[in-house]
């Protein structure tokens, strides 16, 4: 290598250093293959020099043996013209003999007609970090958000990849729990094999992986996907035994850099529930299924999460009237979430709530609606004894064991009456334990708060949730009503809803009575209150005091 050529190399290999953040940084001399590596590396992996002839051979010898022919192809297809960068994890052995996991990255650097100057980029060795997942090897659910942070530092547009097991429980109960971490280290790493040059693989909570991917596309990163979950459902072998995994995957795809990582992993969590619970293992893109500009939604859901963050900034209560379906007095009302900004105007929950469920910040926004809303109901208490405060619960608050106490704690500290209150659930609650939400809800009858069973009838569960946790209301869903003068089938919901309620002790409440006409039809069955834009739209408190008190 001539004085000159190597004062190049050497220039260049300074300026990849700057920009390296600590990483190890390596640069070919593509005509020469001569390479130029960082000391460290050479130091902590035990090369020959800081300049190598054939680098890349001698680094492929360090390669873990299930891991080097993805490199070997990457680098062969960089030195035939085929590929201008290079985007892998791998396991790369130390002076020491252990694995490190790496993540390397590269490019090929042209002259000004296309040739192939150099090649070079950096390295980064997890091994160095605590960011290591113990059982698969993988950087961990830190590492993730680490490098998803330097995405957003750097301004790179990526596609991310939340993949995890259904069931997997099963599994451990059949086999046994060693056989279980087995089966881990296997998927994990099947992932990172399908993904070996196009993404980092993460091991994150539970039995969920995680993609970072820098050159697939959406429907890139769905094509993987769909390739390891065929792997995984037909003849997967793990220690010879034969078995069929279930998989979920949400995808979400940045590039939009003035928002949060924890806003995107929200987004992530999801589009990843959405693929368990509604697609069955189908993969999600976290896309405008809830608004009309993705790019826009995402923002807002950026903000609205801050202002959770920020004391609940912008958050304000509706509340749509419930009236005693007798005599059409007010007997209670259902407090209802919205969010406003001037840059956004006034935004329905139906907007946020579904995301910002997935959030660890959602069961503060929980207790400012439980706080709030028994401030306003005390207003209501002096002329209707008997009023019913509804506060509708999400299954992000009750799988908080602290929960109950927090509910008692704002009773308390807001002087508001228990027997007055009504926590109204959903069949999503199934998916958490039956026996503490048995427990959660007791302590809460023994306390004199009344339950309620919302949405019934709009899933699977509602029946089997009725006949687990003894609730004061079932509240009909609009849609078995909003037929119902005419539907003979409605009509027979209504009916076998109504009936099945009262068998269990419980009263009913119609939503969606949108006229006269509904209401007077309502009537001939079974129901003890009614609820719709027949009496109110939702309203803020300072209309719902002018409307019932004042007026």
């Amino acid at each position: 290598m001539t004085p000159q050529a190597k004062q190049k190399l050497d220039n260049l290999f300074e300026a990849f250093s700057i920009i390296a953040g600590g990483r190890y940084v390596y640069l070919c001399d593509m005509k020469e293959d001569i390479s130029r590596w960082s000391e460290k590396a050479v130091e902590y992996f035990d090369l020959p020099n800081v300049y190598m002839e054939n680098a890349g051979g001698i680094w492929a010898e360090h390669i873990h043996p299930d891991d080097r022919e993805s490199y070997e192809k990457s680098i062969q297809e960089i030195f035939e013209g085929k590929s201008g960068n290079h985007d892998m994890q791998y396991r790369a052995k130390a002076k020491d003999n252990t694995y490190a996991v790496c993540t390397c990255r590269g490019v090929v650097i042209r002259d000004e007609n296309g040739e192939a100057l150099y090649f070079g980029g950096v390295i980064q060795n997890h091994g160095l970090l605590s960011y290591i997942d113990t059982v698969t090897g993988l950087r961990s659910l830190y590492g993730f958000f680490d490098d998803l942070k330097s995405v957003f530092w750097k301004h790179e547009k990526s596609t991310i990849l939340l993949l995890g097991l259904t069931n997997f429980s099963n599994i451990n109960d059949i086999y046994g729990y060693t056989y279980g971490n087995s089966v881990l280290r296997s998927l994990g790493n099947l992932i990172q094999s399908k993904f070996a040059n196009c993404g980092a693989t993460y091991r994150m909570d539970g039995t969920k992986f995680a993609v970072i991917s820098h050159t697939l596309d959406g429907d890139g990163m769905i094509e993987v996907y769909k390739k390891i979950q065929e792997t995984v459902m037909h003849d997967y072998f793990v220690e010879d035994e034969r078995i069929s995994l279930s998989l979920n995957a949400g995808i979400v795809v940045t590039d939009n850099f003035d928002i949060t990582t924890e806003t995107v992993y929200c987004c992530l969590k999801y589009a990843y529930a959405e693929s368990k619970n509604k697609k069955l293992g189908e993969a999600v893109i976290f896309d405008d299924s809830l608004s009309d500009d993705s790019r826009l939604y995402i923002e807002k859901l950026n903000v609205i999460r801050n202002s959770v963050a920020e004391n609940c900034k912008g958050f304000f209560l509706c509340y749509q009237p419930i009236m005693d379906a007798e005599t059409e007095e007010l007997k209670g009302m259902e407090a209802l979430i919205r969010w406003k900004s001037d840059d956004y105007g006034t935004v329905p929950p139906i907007q946020f709530i579904p995301v910002l469920e997935q959030d660890t910040l959602f069961p503060e926004l929980g207790k400012w609606i439980l706080r709030q809303a028994m401030e306003d109901g005390k207003l209501l208490l002096q002329k209707y004894p008997d009023f019913i405060m509804n506060v509708n619960l999400s299954y992000a608050q009750l799988e908080k064991s602290t929960f109950v106490s927090e509910v008692l704690q704002i009773l308390e500290e807001t002087g508001f009456p228990p027997e007055n209150l009504c926590l109204e659930i959903t069949e999503r609650c199934r998916i958490l334990d039956m026996s503490i939400l048995k427990n959660m809800f007791k302590a809460f009858r023994e306390h004199g708060i009344r339950l309620a069973l919302d949405d019934f009838g709009t899933g699977f569960s509602s029946l089997g949730l009725l006949r687990e946790i003894p609730v004061d209301t079932v509240k009909i869903d609009r849609e078995y009503v909003k037929d119902v003068e005419k539907s003979k089938s409605d009509q027979n919901t209504v009916q076998f809803i109504s009936e099945l309620a009262e068998s269990f002790e419980a009263e009913v409440c119609v939503e969606g009575v949108e006229t006269a006409e509904m209401r007077d039809f309502l009537k001939k069955y079974h129901v003890s209150s009614l609820q719709g834009y027949y009496y109110s739209k939702p309203i803020p408190m300072d209309e719902f005091i002018q409307k019932y008190i004042a007026g």
